[in-house]
């Protein structure tokens, strides 16, 4: 699949949406009575000026609505595109919604004005440029991440998020990185500035967190997703993570 982009003018109104790919959405206009509401039916009015929008994780749903005509640009990208610059977070980030980043503005207007011409070098690298700007603006590197050159430890790093919701233990972690228990946990360690087990609990804590905002999940289905099968012991981790229970952060 490709990248599919497109000018859309639509009358005063809204309504719900279902976004399957990860997308954007780049206002052209102003609009002072925008509401929205990702992943539940609880709308928040947030004024966009043009050249500010939203970008939403793959498979969400929600509500939008206006009340003025609407010109914008959306953008869908498919998984392949974002798996070609090594983004494989399309469905666990925060949504954007208000500024952007002004670089990743003038992607969009050249991804929209370019889309439909011909494959050719210059619209595929435009295109990969975005992805990866995209994939920067949404989840940029940790300091303590970006200087990590060790192969090894990305590929247990990758690991790691491909599978938090997995029964992850330290021999998985070692036997990815082809290191010994000793030597991964002492390397790990000094990279990242915590321990393997600190870190896949803080991984898994940032993505309930997300899960809590964005869906109506269950509680004990936010729980499995990352990792846990006791809901209690769930909870205490994600307090003493964040100093709050699920169900207040949720409600916040």
């Amino acid at each position: 699949m490709r990248l599919k982009a497109a000018r859309l003018h639509t009358p005063a109104g809204g309504g719900s949406f279902v976004m399957s790919h990860l997308s954007i959405g780049l206002f052209l206009v102003d609009q002072d009575r925008h509401r929205i509401a990702v992943g539940s039916d609880r709308q928040r009015h947030i004024p966009l000026k043009a050249g500010e929008g939203w970008i939403l994780p793959a498979d969400v749903t929600g509500i939008c609505e206006y009340d003025e005509a609407l010109s914008f640009l959306k953008l869908e990208l498919p998984e392949s595109l974002l798996g070609d610059v090594g983004f494989y977070r399309q469905r666990d980030f925060a949504p954007v919604v208000g500024a952007f980043d002004p670089l990743l503005a003038q992607f969009v207007h050249q991804a929209a004005a370019t889309t439909e011409s011909a494959p050719s070098l210059y619209r595929d690298t435009m295109q990969l440029a975005l992805a990866a700007h995209l994939a920067e603006v949404l989840w940029p590197q940790k300091p303590g991440l970006a200087g990590i050159e060790d192969r090894r430890l990305r590929r247990a790093l990758d690991y790691i998020h491909d599978n938090l919701a997995a029964d992850l233990s330290l021999d998985d972690l070692a036997s990815e990185a082809a290191m010994s228990r000793f030597h991964f946990v002492r390397a790990f360690t000094k990279a990242i500035g915590r321990s393997p087990l600190q870190y896949v609990i803080s991984q898994r804590m940032e993505l309930a967190k997300l899960l809590l905002k964005t869906t109506r999940l269950p509680m004990a289905s936010i729980a499995a997703n990352v990792g846990y099968e006791d809901v209690s012991r769930f909870g205490q981790h994600f307090r003493r993570h964040t100093g709050t229970t699920p169900a207040a952060y949720r409600a916040d």
